[in-house]
């Protein structure tokens, strides 16, 4: 079959969350500040921490685990793995070898890629191309982070906003119509000291604590997610009428409204777990994607998008059946099989 035939296909998605639950009252309680003050600028009322036993690692095999389970599938027929993240178990090696190794695979491609927020969409550019070129045919496509480890718990600006979770998705080449349609991804380094992590290996030897510029972060979302949303339907010719849902990146309710009215789309079509989940970063979107395809809203033959944007800044979109959006700029279009 020809190369240029095969599209990458979603053929099943999966998610893991931290056992503890934490509520905006439980955080009032530590800093100042109250659940009103959260919910009406965040439309965030819980996040799941994670305990000194989970992991990145453990967290992106147990949503990887289930997203196998959907699929139908074992580990040994998977001969690619990516888990996206910010927060990895160790500098090296990559947290994709330690979920590899805990799902009984071995000697696939496994590596991670760090995108922030949208890591999880430019991983599954990555993972999408490979397969088109034939270099793989079975991905396991990860989001996972535990970012409760880089907050600043004294910080009640950014503290609130934070959660820890793993998504996943397993993507296979097929040939036909269904499968990733379009992606576009972003990146613009100027824009560094509005979201960050003050700390790293090379620079002061220490993980380091997120910093963010709220007001600007927000600003620049709504107009690159916007603006890439329209790139990456024009590149697949289809309307935003034609979208039956956005799954957009779970950072803040306001953010993923306003991009919404921006683009003239009903709320009704946009998918959103930001409430109960926070703002996971790379793992929100197939989080979203997990709860949607499994509570029935998200069905075989529906065209998604998924989008989102994170440090960096990075932005993109995916667009299929199902269409995928994601942090930094990227955008993915595609038919959910």
């Amino acid at each position: 079959m020809s190369q240029a035939s095969i599209r990458a296909v979603i053929k099943g998605t999966g998610s893991a969350l931290p056992k503890r639950k934490v509520s905006n009252a439980e955080l009032a309680a530590q800093v100042d500040t109250t659940d009103e003050w959260i919910v009406e600028r965040t439309g965030i009322r819980f996040r799941h921490i994670a305990s000194p036993e989970e992991t990145t690692a453990t967290l992106g095999a147990a949503a990887a685990q289930s997203a196998l389970d959907a699929a139908g599938m074992t580990a040994d027929q998977i001969d690619l793995i990516i888990v996206a993240t910010a927060t990895p178990d160790q500098t090296f090696p990559a947290t994709a070898t330690k979920v590899q190794h805990m799902l009984g695979q071995h000697g696939g491609v496994a590596f991670d890629v760090a995108a922030v927020c949208s890591g999880f969409l430019y991983a599954f550019s990555v993972a999408e191309s490979m397969i088109r070129a034939g270099s793989a045919h079975n991905a396991l496509v990860i989001g996972s982070e535990t970012f409760s480890r880089i907050l600043d718990w004294e910080d009640r600006t950014t503290c609130v906003l934070f959660g820890d979770g793993a998504g996943a998705v397993v993507l296979s080449g097929e040939v036909g119509e269904r499968g990733v349609l379009a992606t576009k991804l972003h990146a613009d380094g100027r824009h560094n000291q509005l979201l960050y992590v003050d700390g790293g290996p090379s620079t002061t030897g220490t993980v380091g604590k997120l910093r963010m510029q709220g007001r600007e972060v927000f600003r620049h979302a709504v107009t690159n997610l916007s603006n890439v949303l329209i790139e990456v339907l024009d590149e697949a010719g289809i309307a935003a009428s034609a979208i039956d849902w956005v799954v957009p990146h779970q950072a803040n309710a306001r953010i993923i409204d306003a991009t919404a009215r921006k683009l003239g789309l009903p709320a009704e079509r946009v998918i959103m777990t930001v409430a109960d989940h926070a703002n996971t970063s790379a793992a929100s979107v197939p989080l979203a994607l997990d709860v949607a395809i499994r509570d029935g809203r998200i069905k075989q033959g529906d065209l998604v998008i998924l989008e989102a944007m994170g440090g960096g800044f990075t932005w993109g979109r995916h667009s299929s059946g199902c269409e995928t959006i994601c942090d930094c700029h990227a955008l993915v279009i595609l038919q959910h099989s």
